[in-house]
């Protein structure tokens, strides 16, 4: 989402990341990645769980872990649209932006092929 952090805000959209794992952990992460959203840590995973991503199956170290998605909370901070995904693939900017309530297809001149 990095890349495409300046299309994805153009569109009214702030992105914010949350994790189960540590500030110290997000932090190496965030510098070694160049990332510039910010990223939330969430280590006893109240917020995942929340949102229903947390990772029942996931047990030891991995305990905490969510189910990979990207939610959109609205001003009022209801979920307006939920797209899912798994470790190794993620949902495109394009369906990202096609997600947002009241924005027409016309994202699709910008966004992700």
């Amino acid at each position: 989402m990095q890349k495409d952090s300046q299309q994805i805000s153009d569109n009214g959209i702030q992105v914010v990341a949350v994790s189960y794992d540590s500030v110290e952990i997000l932090k190496g992460f965030s510098d070694k990645s160049e990332i510039k959203f910010p990223l939330l840590s969430d280590a006893d995973s109240s917020v995942i769980k929340l949102y229903g991503l947390l990772n029942e199956k996931a047990k030891g170290k991995q305990a905490g872990i969510p189910h990979p998605a990207t939610i959109l909370v609205d001003k009022t901070n209801k979920i307006v649209a939920r797209l899912d995904g798994t470790v190794m693939k993620r949902h495109t900017t394009k369906a990202l932006l096609e997600s947002i309530p009241g924005k027409s297809n016309d994202n699709e001149k910008t966004a992700d092929k």
